[in-house]
């Protein structure tokens, strides 16, 4: 009598693993549309909502401007006049999505009288430097945390893991960041180790070399922050995953043909338990660019974060437009991503 040794209805993937069949090729284009047209219509009500609700701050953008000037009301007129901001909203919204869809043009900071595309650009390498520092090391030791106490379950090391991924999970990030700037940099309080913010210093020596290592030293505790407070999610997230799949019948049936526990982690397990850490990495990438927003201000780094704070005070209506909705686009297209890649590496999902 032959004896099945797969569970019904998986076969082994490409990679070795054993997983779902594959569908057809029409199913994975059809959830690639629908994807992209969902995507499509939130960038719409994105660009619609982010125009209309920062004129609901309160506050004169051009009595601001003008501030410390003794503009008479003739002066203050004509500053409206000049920005535009005396013209009815739909107005300015048709103007607005004439510059940003024909042209691409995000407008002129009121503030600091350049384009916001130009005022973006010169911040945005910084949140790029400090968020994608922070997703790689949090992602790399989150998921060996959670891959070792779901192994080792009941363990010491699970055990501990296990309460320090709870703790850093329950903190928020600006609170974080804050007790480790008193600890570690404050100089009345803490050791004073490392700078309390900016990314450079003003006195550095040493070349480029030397400016690589002072940035380095700069970015430390924002990073450090970042990196304990996403770790800890990736970590029970992956815990969790390999717990479940630990339980299925086809990695007893890997083990009963002879494969050592280590390859039966390596080659079935881990790769089947990452479905639902990998669409998590690819979600929160885009929600670590828009939460690093109080990180950055915390401790200085002139960041999109510290950007879209300095824009509130004003307020500067084209630059808070644009930062957010660069926030809101990553968010968007991130999510795309995740979506795809969950329905690349799962065809169960392209079945939805």
């Amino acid at each position: 009598m032959q004896i099945d040794t797969m569970p019904a209805g998986l076969e082994p993937s490409p990679a070795g693993t054993v997983g779902p069949p594959r569908r057809t090729r029409g199913g994975m284009t059809s959830v690639v549309v629908r994807r992209l047209i969902g995507a499509f219509f939130s960038v719409v009500a994105v660009i619609v909502f982010n125009f209309f609700l920062f004129r609901l701050l309160p506050g004169d953008p051009a009595r601001n401007l003008g501030r410390n000037r003794h503009l008479s009301a003739e002066q203050m007129a004509n500053l409206r006049d000049s920005w535009g901001l005396d013209e009815p909203l739909p107005q300015q919204f048709l103007h607005y999505l004439d510059r940003l869809l024909l042209h691409g043009d995000l407008g002129i900071s009121l503030a600091k009288s350049q384009a916001v595309t130009t005022v973006i650009s010169e911040k945005i390498w910084a949140t790029v430097l400090l968020v994608g520092t922070s997703t790689i090391l949090s992602t790399v030791i989150g998921l060996w945390i959670g891959i070792k106490g779901a192994w080792e379950r009941g363990s010491r090391f699970d055990r501990l893991s296990n309460a320090a991924s709870l703790t850093l999970y329950a903190m928020p990030e600006f609170w974080l960041g804050i007790v480790l700037l008193m600890l570690v940099a404050g100089n009345q309080i803490g050791l004073g180790l490392f700078p309390t913010g900016g990314i450079h210093s003003p006195d550095v020596t040493g070349g480029a070399i030397g400016s690589v290592v002072d940035v380095g030293y700069h970015l430390f505790l924002p990073c450090l922050t970042l990196t304990l407070a996403y770790l800890a999610e990736y970590s029970l997230v992956m815990r969790s995953s390999l717990l479940d799949e630990m339980g299925q019948d086809y990695l007893q049936t890997a083990r009963a043909k002879g494969l050592r526990d280590t390859s039966v982690r390596r080659r079935h397990a881990v790769p089947n338990a990452l479905l639902p850490t990998i669409t998590l990495i690819f979600l929160n990438f885009g929600f670590v660019i828009s939460g690093a927003l109080t990180v950055e201000y915390v401790f200085s780094w002139p960041g999109l974060g510290s950007l879209a704070v300095e824009a509130l005070s004003t307020p500067d209506f084209p630059l808070l437009q644009g930062v957010f909705l660069l926030f809101a686009a990553s968010t968007i297209m991130f999510n795309l991503v995740a979506d795809l890649m969950l329905g690349v590496l799962d065809p169960r999902v392209r079945e939805a």
